[in-house]
């Protein structure tokens, strides 16, 4: 997984380049007929239930617009709200709490339906040792705000991106002359490149399965688009020589069958690339 620093640093990259396209040259709206000495405040209300998600990043938001803009929590990341309540009130420059307003709801709006979806799931989830992860399935540019929202709904993210973990899929499996060979060729690949990353593999069938526990130092299989009986047969394989991953369309009316299947972890893409933005207001008052 990727450091802390990392993270952070892609937080305030979203944030430059949300601000760069939405603002540009100036929100003449704004410049127009609001004084820059104008000062207001405005509050975020909870029009739809849910796990109300990115209060910290709104603030990550107003900081970098206007670092005199005063924000006053009253609901914190992760928690439950209900329709009329008041999450946080932001004071200050007027025309500075409008230049960040769609960014922080566009932003809040997302992260909280993920989060409310991830919730979703941890709950049918609860009894069992299996945990809900996310995939790379989100939204270009904005995905350290969609795998922050999956931790806050409860989740845990799989790898960020390409570059923080190995994972053979049937691609590269296919391309590189079979599951074996494709194995050999990473581990050869990480020794020369002098980096120890975790290796995960994917097997289409039970056969493929046999193959990958052939070789060491695999850390996770994935287990993909396999029916609940074969499910049952691969963890039953494996065993406790790695963790196992089962993904593939699952969803919530079939989550918890999976589980009870003995895997570690399922993911599920839809947890970020299947949600209705939250319904949330910035208004002044």
């Amino acid at each position: 997984m990727i450091s802390e620093k990392q993270f952070n640093n892609e937080l305030q990259l979203i944030i430059q380049n949300a601000i760069r396209e939405d603002v540009g040259d100036g929100d003449h709206s704004s410049l127009a007929c609001i004084p820059i000495s104008a000062m207001g405040k405005a509050k975020l209300l909870v029009k739809q239930d849910g796990v109300i998600a990115g209060v910290a990043f709104a603030k990550m938001i107003f900081d970098y617009v206007d670092s005199n803009l005063k924000m006053e929590t009253f609901i914190t990341d992760g928690s439950l709200v209900k329709y009329g309540e008041v999450v946080f009130q932001v004071s200050g420059s007027s025309q500075s709490i409008l230049k960040a307003e769609r960014l922080v709801l566009n932003s809040m709006q997302r992260m909280s339906a993920i989060a409310t979806k991830t919730k979703r799931y941890v709950d049918l989830l609860q009894g069992t040792n299996t945990k809900i992860i996310d995939t790379r399935k989100t939204t270009p540019g904005f995905r350290a705000c969609e795998k922050w929202a999956v931790k806050i709904g409860g989740g845990e993210n799989h790898r960020f991106a390409l570059y923080d973990m190995v994972m053979l899929k049937d691609n590269h499996i296919d391309f590189a002359g079979g599951i074996t060979l494709a194995i050999v060729k990473t581990k050869t690949y990480l020794q020369e490149i002098n980096r120890d990353l975790k290796i995960i593999v994917e097997a289409r069938n039970l056969d493929e399965i046999k193959e990958i526990l052939k070789s060491d130092g695999i850390h996770r299989i994935l287990i993909d688009n396999f029916n609940y009986e074969d499910t049952r047969r691969a963890v039953a394989l494996i065993g406790n020589k790695c963790q196992t991953e089962s993904s593939g369309n699952i969803d919530e009316k079939t989550i918890r069958i999976y589980a009870e299947c003995g895997v570690n972890y399922i993911s599920s893409g839809a947890l970020t690339h299947s949600i209705y933005n939250m319904d949330l207001s910035l208004k002044a008052f």
